[in-house]
This record gives structure tokens, C-alpha cells and sequence, in this order.
């Protein structure tokens, strides 16, 4: 797998989704002993936690029904979006969004599975410092 400063390593990364980022991200730190990677703008945080990842995403990008609201998302890192994504739409996967190469260096796509729950698929397609598109890297690194 082709490494990208914009992402964590990890392959599998959840995404929760909350009103506030930085007061969630700010609580999960605290409580939890998670530590900020990465802002990207006001909407997104990248924590990590030893090897593994999690990203806080503000509830404004979830659906706006309050009866479809979605509170997670799972991200998961392939090797190549575009065969994954025809796997998947071939196998049933309802496709929210094709698969479309970000500024960020990530292909994804996004689809939910036959039981409502969402997935984003990510390749990354080039290392980009997230100082490039806008993200602000954070100086320490968390527990191990």
C-alpha cells in the first residue's frame, strides 16, 4: 500500500461522526488518551491511538433527516478503488459516490452495505503534506 502523509497507515478507520469536532476530539483525548494527527478545516480530525486511527467528522456531512442521520462511517484503505468499487457494485453495494481522486492524494468511493451501514474505500494515489490542500499536522504523536 502506497503511503500518504494525508492519511493514517492503518487500513481500517473509523469515522463518528458529532456537532462539535473540537470539543469531541478535545474529549476523546482527554478521556480516552487518543492525539490529534491531523485538522483539516473545521469538519474533520484525525486521532490516533498507538497503530490505530480514528477520524471525527462534524454530523453537518451526515444526511440531514434526523431519522437517517448517520452517527459512523468505516474507512478502509485498498489498493486499487476502482476494482474494489466494481466488486462491490457488482455484489449489490449501494454507491453513494463513484470513485473520484482527491486533492489529498486518496481515490475513494463510497457505498452502504444491505443493512444501512456506511463504507468509504480509499487508495492512495499519491503522498501529499496535508500543508499542500489545507490540513494542519499536529506535533506530537499520543500513547503508544
Amino acid at each position: 500500500m502506497r503511503p500518504n502523509r494525508s492519511i493514517p497507515s492503518c487500513q481500517v478507520i473509523p469515522e463518528l461522526f458529532y456537532p462539535d469536532v473540537s470539543a469531541a476530539a478535545d474529549w476523546l483525548c482527554a478521556a480516552f488518551g487518543f492525539a490529534r494527527r491531523l485538522s483539516i478545516a473545521d469538519h474533520r480530525i484525525q486521532l490516533t491511538y498507538g497503530s490505530g486511527a480514528l477520524v471525527v467528522v462534524g454530523a453537518e456531512a451526515a444526511v440531514a433527516a434526523p431519522s437517517a442521520r448517520a452517527t459512523h462511517s468505516v474507512l478502509v484503505r485498498v489498493d486499487d478503488a476502482d476494482a474494489h468499487h466494481e466488486r462491490a457494485r457488482a455484489a449489490g453495494a449501494r454507491i453513494s459516490s463513484p470513485p473520484t481522486t482527491y486533492p489529498f492524494g486518496e481515490r475513494q468511493y463510497s457505498a452502504q452495505d444491505p443493512f444501512g451501514h456506511r463504507w468509504t474505500f480509499s487508495q492512495s494515489v499519491a503522498d501529499v503534506d496535508p500543508r499542500e490542500w489545507g490540513g494542519s499536522l499536529a506535533t506530537t504523536d499520543g500513547p503508544s
